[in-house]
């Protein structure tokens, strides 16, 4: 399975971050090789549309789930129609919210904020 967890920095140490279409980094965890990669998020400075263009990257890279703390209505429409969950990250480091995915101890987000929420 393929994870994507948003995160402020390229390893899996970096600090786990909240915002999803403008975080700076999604950190791509597959739990069957333990191997990761780290991509750059280029929508996050953008004007408009951060939220759509950082979900249509994700669903680029062919994953299962992704672990963020908000997801505007825009980004979770995209990530609905290509049946990928999301779930809600609680733990401080990416490595932490893989591990609590694992345990399963992270809950689902089936609805989702505000738009502009993690502005």
């Amino acid at each position: 399975m393929k994870l994507c967890i948003t995160s402020t920095g390229n390893t899996l140490e970096s600090t786990f971050e909240q915002r999803f279409g403008r975080c700076p980094y999604f950190i791509i965890y597959d739990t069957d090789s333990k191997e990761f990669d780290a991509i750059e998020n280029t929508n996050g400075d953008s004007a408009h549309g951060a939220g759509i263009g950082s979900a249509q990257e994700v669903v680029s890279k062919n994953i299962d789930v992704v672990i963020s703390g908000n997801m505007g209505p825009n980004a979770k429409q995209v990530l609905d129609g290509e049946n990928i969950k999301v779930y809600k990250g609680t733990g401080s480091t990416v490595l932490e919210n893989i591990e609590l995915f694992e345990k399963n101890e992270l809950s689902e987000i089936t609805q989702a904020g505000k738009p502009h929420q993690g502005m």
